[in-house]
């Protein structure tokens, strides 16, 4: 029986190596594992008799590697990756993918193998969403539209009461709970970005289309720039200058991206921007101080305009 234990743990330091890298001569897989060649040859047909796809490579030194296969074997992971795998798992359910009932079921499988000491450490994880969760979106969509993106090939879906839609998809992101489809629009001529909660993939995709630059050449700063109102570029299409009658400390924490310079003692000068003059007028008002308008004149006429739209809301609320 001695025999058994032994042979089970060669069995794992074999697999173990063949997941660290894509090939390995014979020779060097007997010699790591101090066993002859013989050995190894019996031990990866036992691991192949348990599922895992092992490749014969052919050349002068011969060996193996480790494939894909048609069912998904036992894995092995070091302490490591297994909490790694169970914390991801476990927070799977916030990211809106609609795949929070099986990434559950998942990590109970995971944790049932798991040591004691793995357990009490994925066990002291607990995770809290902040915020409104975002819709949850068909884990086959997210795939499928994966899928288009990776295969660069034409996709086509309905779009809540729209007309279908032909995109070349190029990025899959998320923001703020929500999936999102970043794509040029083949009958518009624009880029656009969906909600691929709304989006109902058709079948099949259309032809393969070349690679295209989203504006800016980073897509994290198109999103983010889509959603502020700015063209892009990460910057803001209205910015204007004030000096605000509050001193830096009390200003710089609501200041968001704004830039705050200290003036002297319960004053400073503020450069902010927005997606309009008079939502930039209203941003600056709320920091409730007397202030001087400095440039542009813009924003000075915008101050009138949120002026009068409250003085006239301000009428109809006190009859």
């Amino acid at each position: 029986m001695g025999f058994v234990p032994k042979t089970s743990a060669r069995l794992l330091a074999l697999l173990s190596l063949l997941q660290a890298r894509r090939d390995w001569p014979g020779a060097s897989l007997a010699e790591r594992l101090e066993v002859s060649p013989r050995t190894v040859r019996r031990d990866v047909e036992r691991l192949r008799e348990l599922g895992y796809p092992i490749v014969t490579v052919k050349g002068p030194d011969g060996g193996y590697r480790l494939g894909a296969g048609t069912r998904l074997p036992p894995l092995l992971f070091d302490d490591e990756q297994a909490v790694a795998v169970a914390v991801a798992l476990r927070t799977a359910a916030a990211t809106g993918a609609g795949i929070g009932e099986a990434a559950l079921r998942a990590l109970t499988v995971v944790r049932e193998v798991m040591p004691a000491r793995l357990r009490h450490r994925v066990d002291a994880v607990r995770v809290t969403a902040v915020g409104r969760p975002g819709p949850s979106v068909d884990g086959e969509v997210l795939a499928a539209v994966s899928a288009a993106v990776h295969a660069g090939e034409v996709l086509r879906f309905d779009y809540g009461s729209d007309t279908p839609r032909r995109v070349e998809p190029h990025h899959l992101v998320t923001r703020d709970g929500r999936w999102y489809l970043v794509a040029w629009d083949l009958d518009r001529g624009e880029w656009r970005i969906f909600r691929a909660d709304r989006i109902a993939p058709r079948t099949p995709t259309g032809p393969r289309f070349g690679p295209r630059t989203v504006p800016g050449g980073d897509v994290g700063a198109f999103v983010a720039g889509r959603f502020s109102g700015t063209d892009g570029s990460g910057l803001w299409p209205c910015w204007g200058e004030v000096i605000l009658e509050r001193s830096a400390a009390e200003v710089s924490p609501f200041a968001e991206d704004g830039i705050v310079e200290e003036l002297g003692p319960g004053r400073c000068r503020l450069t902010a921007g927005s997606w309009s003059w008079v939502a930039l007028a209203a941003a600056l008002a709320r920091f409730d101080a007397d202030l001087e308008v400095v440039r542009p004149d813009e924003l000075r006429e915008a101050f009138g305009r949120l002026a009068s739209r409250c003085a006239a809301a301000g009428r109809v609320s006190g009859r």
